[in-house]
């Protein structure tokens, strides 16, 4: 066997080239990007359609509602610029100054963000008056009166008066009340329908994540539970619901109801393209006293910033998808604080991802020796390996197995420890899965030629959409497939090959799996591309550093020889092993028997 004496240096220039001339990619394109620019989605038409429907039913409803009848108050602080519409007393615009919008146009995050506005929000309380007729106060004409932060509402039906009471208010809050008098000589219902349509407003670069991170999102028993609905249909017949909120990607809309929401329910549809990514209906009731409407309400629109969502105390902090239990403890007391500590630095975000993949594998260190010397070790026996393979080529595979286990139980070799790594880095890519499109702290923050790393890069366009792919190619994408397939050639070589007809070749399934990942990462946040091409990059280095450096090829093969020569006792996991495997052959020799006395 020949002794490793040093580097290999052809095998290091290789790999230092294959860097250089992947960087060069990168920065071959951002200089020749293209200021082409395509048009992604075209205004929802049908949308218009139905407002417009909306605006014709309402005024057969109510013969006041004209064009020149309906009048606008509005409030603004440094957070809102909120307008209020005297039809139906509601929110009929919401702007959050401090953020922007993409613009799909300029490709560009310039664009006024609204997450209300063009009539997408719709609400109001709906009861029926002593006649049977159904009265719903988004139908009715309200005058404005604007005082300091506030805006009170009043309408008339029938000698009653309905007021609403909006205060705006720090923190992205809109307090909201409710008053009627006189109400109870029209109507005898002791509880009010409070109905709520709106459709999310697409505000992100990409379009399929946005629309799959928009959904119901409620909190009940005292605020003390959360849960969610992506679903086409919502149902919560049971429970109290203390707010209920439309979750978009970066930013929620919220209603809190004092005595909560009960009898709830609600669906959802998504939209295909267009200015919307999905219409959600919510409808819940709001007690009543004595037939009068008396209730307090708050209005929250606000960016789903983890500190300021624990701020409120209300469960708001659980509408930031971070991943359950382990998996979100570790985005929100590990990688969230990390980042922030390291951004501290004056470093650009895509920086400060770098220097978060060294430190995460610095921790994973050790378990990666393991790894590498485990492949080691099994390269070292692999030609015995090898040798009872020839040996019990025609016997019985279980005979075959049992072999094998025997010369790696010798050898004190744990296969199972290999599974370790893979274990650890499982709850890892899941809770980055989850951190970079929903840290908000990333949004809008661009690296090289990535615009925005909450979103794919699509440097590269396509002139055709591809199935599952779309209508472009991620450079940190495609970079990040690349190395994982060097790194899969450089840890595949003592992988053992299927002694048995039928078994899959795993080292096929090993090259096929990146090529799968590219379809992953195409429609991806591109911070997880760029994390994930650091982190394999790293992963070679570790392996060469390991291979030529550390670990000794010779020494390991001493150590081997003397595990062979130390009595071994049985673990109760390669008791258990080797026990099946006698059973399973003690099994087929029975039946064999069987068939040779038929």
């Amino acid at each position: 066997m020949q002794e490793n004496k040093g580097i290999d240096k052809s095998q290091m220039i290789s790999f230092a080239v294959l860097c250089l001339v992947l960087f060069g990619f990168m920065f071959y394109f951002q200089n020749k990007q293209s200021k082409e620019e395509q048009l992604k989605a075209q205004e929802q038409k049908t949308e218009q359609v139905k407002n417009a429907v909306q605006q014709t039913q309402a005024s057969n409803i109510n013969p006041n509602v004209t064009p020149s009848a309906i009048q606008t108050a509005s409030l603004n602080n440094k957070e809102l610029n909120v307008e209020f519409s005297s039809l139906g007393g509601q929110v009929s615009k919401v702007q959050l100054s401090k953020y922007k919008a993409y613009d799909h146009q300029t490709d560009r995050a310039d664009l006024p963000l609204y997450l209300i506005d063009k009539k997408n929000s719709n609400y109001g309380f709906q009861f029926k008056d002593k006649t049977g007729k159904v009265i719903n106060t988004k139908d009715l004409v309200f005058t404005p009166a604007v005082n300091g932060n506030a805006v009170t509402m009043t309408a008339d039906y029938n000698g009653a008066v309905i007021q609403f009471i909006y205060t705006l208010l720090p923190k992205y809050t809109l307090d909201f009340k409710v008053r009627t008098k006189g109400l109870a000589a029209v109507t005898s219902d002791n509880k009010a329908d409070f109905i709520w349509d709106y459709s999310v407003r697409n505000l992100e670069k990409g379009r399929a994540q946005e629309q799959s991170h928009s959904e119901f999102s409620y909190a009940f028993n005292n605020y003390e539970d959360y849960d969610y609905d992506g679903r086409t249909d919502m149902s919560e017949e049971k429970e109290t619901l203390n707010w209920i909120g439309v979750k978009q990607q970066f930013f929620s809309s919220v209603i809190e109801a004092k005595n909560g929401f009960t009898h709830s329910k609600g669906n959802q549809e998504a939209i295909e393209e267009g200015e919307y990514l999905k219409k959600l209906n919510f409808e819940g009731f709001v007690q009543m006293t004595g037939s009068e409407l008396n209730q307090d309400f708050t209005w929250y629109f606000m960016p789903l910033d983890l500190p300021l969502l624990k701020s409120y105390d209300k469960n708001f902090d659980e509408i930031l998808p971070l991943g359950w239990s382990f998996i979100g403890g570790m985005n929100r007391y590990f990688f969230m604080p990390m980042y922030n500590f390291i951004a501290g630095w004056g470093l650009t975000a895509g920086w400060v991802i770098f220097l978060m993949t060294i430190i995460v594998k610095l921790i994973l260190s050790p378990i990666m020796y393991k790894q590498h010397k485990l492949s080691a070790m099994m390269k070292v026996i692999r030609p015995e390996i090898d040798e009872a393979n020839a040996k019990f080529k025609d016997a019985d595979p279980m005979k075959k197995q049992q072999a094998t286990m025997e010369i790696y139980r010798k050898a004190g070799v744990n296969q199972m420890a290999g599974c370790l790594p893979a274990l650890v880095q499982i709850p890892i890519f899941y809770a980055l899965f989850r951190f970079f499109p929903n840290f908000i702290d990333l949004r809008g923050q661009g690296f090289w030629f990535a615009k925005d790393l909450t979103a794919y890069d699509d440097l590269i366009k396509l002139p055709f959409k591809i199935p599952f792919l779309g209508d472009h190619l991620s450079v940190f994408a495609l970079a990040c497939t690349i190395v994982i397939l060097i790194y899969t050639v450089m840890t595949s070589g003592n992988m053992q090959q299927p002694q048995q007809e039928g078994m899959p070749n795993m080292k096929v399934l090993m090259y096929i799996f990146p090529i799968t990942f590219l379809f992953f990462l195409n429609t991806s946040a591109s911070g997880l591309s760029w994390y994930y091409f650091v982190s394999n990059a790293i992963n070679i280095l570790i392996i060469l550093v390991i291979k030529y450096l550390i670990l000794d090829e010779k020494k390991i093969h001493a150590q081997i020889q003397a595990n062979k020569e130390k009595p071994k006792s049985e673990g109760k996991f390669q008791k258990k092993m080797r026990e099946m495997m006698e059973k399973a052959q003690n099994q087929q020799q029975i039946q064999e028997q069987q068939k040779k006395k038929k």
